[in-house]
């Protein structure tokens, strides 16, 4: 078998930061949270505490306690009722999860984020500012992080906490996410429906084929199903951040991981790895437009690391300011970049497929002769 990626974690006398996940239907038991499990999950964390590792807590599970307390028999199915669902239940999520980890001698941090909250790059910073202080505290504080569902809206939510751990894991630069989930692990084929499937120890790259074993929610709990997932696990993989995805109810395996001891489907980290500000780029900004290339243009950006010039733009979708984040798509409207516009939506469909030379006799000025700068783009 191949050697675990979280093996280094266990060579260094200095403590590794990681991120830990936990979703909606492993902490919910049939008769509301499940203690037991939380205290377990409590245990590893002061053992990871103990051997001078730094984590975070990535956690679902508000609006299923909440729904638990309301005595509801269904899912919400409005946001409205999902909000308030999620307000009665982060208080009691909270408490319990700082009551458990005061019990082990560990101090709990609350933060709340929505996708606004980590597309404004300002935010972004004051978000990554507050966890480098939570982190370095001593004695240990365990920062709590859940999207804010009591407030965000639907055009504003990650969507799943799946998506949310990887941005924040992304965030804090950490050296290993573990996704602690209903399932453990990528399987070959949905067990559900072919019980001698094979489950992967291993996935050394995302591709086309791995994506294809994803499937649907399996929980009427969870928002999250195998998707959400490997699309987490792209994100963290191209920050350089190997990903674990594994059973939530056995959370001492992620002690048993960082042993070196095979634990679930193990993402390795890609070769190439993004760094701070185009991290923010490929995943967390909010993309305010997109501009249509041509072919030339598509090489220019993804093969040969160029600025976007104008001349290759064919057409402007949306209405931003200079300095947006837009996302740039090939002849066949796929995605292939992303990048922070040097001009307007209204300036660049004046100044598309025209030289640079060209710029200052149509517009009548020229900032700048690039579109978007090589250093304010990232391909996806």
């Amino acid at each position: 078998m191949s050697p675990s990626v979280i093996s280094s974690l266990t060579s260094s006398t200095n403590g590794k930061l990681i991120v830990i996940k936990v979703g909606t239907t492993t902490l919910m038991g049939p008769d509301g949270p499940d203690l037991a499990l939380i205290g377990r999950l409590g245990d590893v964390l002061a053992q990871l505490a103990a051997a001078r590792h730094r984590c975070v807590l990535v956690t679902s599970g508000a609006v299923g306690t909440g729904r638990w307390r309301l005595k509801l028999s269904g899912r919400p199915k409005s946001i409205p009722e999902k909000q308030a669902a999620a307000a009665v239940g982060q208080g009691i999520l909270m408490h319990l999860y700082e009551r458990v980890l005061a019990e082990r001698g560990l101090t709990s941090a609350q933060l709340l984020l929505t996708r606004a909250d980590l597309g404004d790059r300002q935010r972004y910073v004051n978000a990554s500012n507050t966890l480098q202080v939570l982190l370095a505290a001593n004695p240990p504080v365990v920062p709590i992080i859940n999207e804010n569902d009591s407030v965000a809206i639907e055009e504003l939510k990650f969507g799943d906490n799946d998506t949310l751990s990887a941005l924040v894991a992304s965030l804090v630069d950490a050296d290993a996410l573990y996704i602690l989930s209903d399932v453990d692990g990528l399987y070959e084929a949905d067990p559900r429906v072919v019980p001698t499937a094979r489950r992967l120890e291993r996935v050394e790259a995302i591709t086309p084929e791995i994506e294809a074993l994803a499937g649907g929610s399996g929980s009427d709990l969870g928002t999250g199903g195998m998707a959400t997932k490997v699309a987490a696990a792209r994100i963290a993989t191209s920050c350089g951040i190997p990903l674990v995805l594994m059973s939530g109810r056995r959370p001492e395996d992620v002690l048993a991981s960082l042993a070196g001891e095979p634990v679930g489907t193990t993402f390795a980290a890609g070769p190439n790895r993004l760094e701070g500000r185009k991290r923010w780029l490929a995943f967390s900004g909010q993309v305010g437009g997109k501009l249509s290339l041509d072919a030339g243009a598509v090489r220019a950006v993804r093969e040969q690391g160029k600025s976007l010039l104008p001349a290759g733009i064919r057409k402007v979708a949306g209405e931003f300011e200079p300095g947006a984040l837009v996302a740039l798509l090939d002849p066949e409207g796929h995605e292939v970049a992303r990048g922070l516009v040097n001009y307007s939506s209204e300036e660049l469909v004046r100044i598309r497929g025209h030289q640079s030379a060209e710029i200052e006799g149509v517009l009548g000025y020229k900032h700048y002769d690039e579109a978007i700068h090589r250093n304010n783009l990232v391909t996806t």
